[in-house]
């Protein structure tokens, strides 16, 4: 059997971690793999996370099988952190426990292709490199369109409008919510608007990834498009992950919510999630998802959190004004939101960066700017500019 397999390629990122780890150079620098980092440059455990652990060990009677819909009390209590308290959705709302995120895009992909297989998704680009794969392997086909010009750093927003506008009833437009990855280039809300209209007036539905609520402007202002187009649309999926704003990064925390037309279909759309969570993984893993519940059942590890993500989310735009302010020529960084910017740059200039200079970052251009200090700024910004990045107006 196995003799007929081909090999594949290592995962880029991977790759990039082991040759950071083998540098032996004190000035390195890992803008590489998208975790956030202190300002010891580690990614620590937050402190209402380990409260809320600590709790565990002490009242935690039994780990038993909870199903495949996972813990529901924690799908539940994250819907107003998410959704507000709109009455528009709260009868057509229903969610389910997923591995992270990455599996409530799989669970929704698979979600379409089991309701309308003749759907196609549109996806912006660039984007997250395992969006596109995970449609695919659900047997979806997936549209492209180019969403970014990275030279200029601005949204290619008369694409968007074409390819939606073209875009046939039912057709799934893959939306990230906030704290685009790997740009960092959000819409604004009147672009936000102009989209949720087109979503309307085609029939689309929207399936709004959304990994880093808290990362961008705060949980409130993060959630607010996904609120604006839950309230417009008769029909919608929203991928949640709770690995970045609570930082579980490993226990694969997240949850597939779905919007439906009516109570019937929501009964439905609950059927067949559970069946397709069934023969996927079971049941999903617990001891993140009750961690996450943990804490928002308690008023004061909610405020725990609350404060610990703002001082997160404060030192991300921190990093970012201060790589902006070291050179004019990356201005546009202060503006975006979220872990990551993007530069247009050559393979070759990113290899030359990692040689060169202890610049790490991936080979597309993508920078975790949550991995760096403010005090790198000037050493990052004599990198790019001693590589050729820095010449024009903008990064190319």
């Amino acid at each position: 059997m196995f003799e007929e397999l081909k090999n594949r390629p290592a995962d880029s990122l991977l790759a990039l971690i082991k040759a950071f780890q083998a540098d032996e150079r004190s000035g390195k620098i890992d803008l590489g793999v998208g975790v956030y980092r202190d300002a010891m440059g580690r990614t620590p455990v937050m402190r209402a996370v380990k409260a809320a652990e600590r709790l565990l060990l002490q009242t935690q009677d039994s780990k038993k099988y909870l199903g495949p819909e996972g813990d529901l009390q924690f799908v539940r209590l994250l819907e107003p952190i998410i959704f507000g308290n709109s009455p528009k959705i709260a009868d057509r709302l229903t969610g389910i426990q997923t591995p992270g995120g990455s599996g409530a895009l799989r669970l929704g992909a698979e979600l379409i292709q089991t309701a309308n297989p003749s759907a196609k998704v549109l996806l912006g680009t660039p984007s997250w490199p395992n969006h596109a794969p995970i449609f695919s392997s659900a047997r979806l086909t997936v549209k492209e369109y180019a969403f970014v010009n990275l030279t200029s750093q601005h949204v290619k927003f008369e694409s968007v409008v074409d390819t939606l506008s073209s875009a046939n009833a039912g057709d799934v437009v893959l939306l990230h919510g906030c704290c685009h990855n790997p740009t960092g280039i959000d819409f604004t809300m009147e672009q936000w608007r102009e989209i949720t209209d087109l979503l309307v007036a085609h029939r689309l539905v929207p399936f709004i990834d959304l990994a880093y609520q808290g990362l961008g402007d705060g949980l409130e202002q993060d959630a607010a498009p996904t609120r604006m187009i839950l309230d417009a649309v008769e029909e919608a999926l929203i991928a949640y992950s709770c690995d970045k704003n609570f930082g579980l990064y490993r226990e694969r925390v997240g949850a597939l919510y779905v919007v439906a037309r009516n109570a019937d279909d929501v009964a439905k759309a609950e059927s067949n999630m559970a069946a397709l969570a069934r023969v996927n993984w079971s049941m999903p893993p617990d001891h993140g998802a009750v961690v996450v519940r943990t804490i928002l059942e308690s008023p004061e590890m909610t405020a725990m959190w609350r404060t610990e993500l703002g001082e997160m989310c404060e030192r991300v735009n921190g990093n970012r004004a201060a790589l902006a302010a070291a050179s004019p020529k990356l201005a546009f960084i202060s503006r975006q939101r979220g872990l990551f910017s993007n530069l247009s740059m050559r393979k070759e200039t990113a290899v030359a960066l990692r040689a060169n200079h202890g610049i790490y970052m991936a080979d597309s251009g993508r920078m975790n700017l949550a991995g760096m200090q403010p005090s790198d700024a000037d050493a990052i910004v004599a990198a790019l500019r001693a590589e050729g990045c820095l010449k024009s107006s903008t990064v190319a």
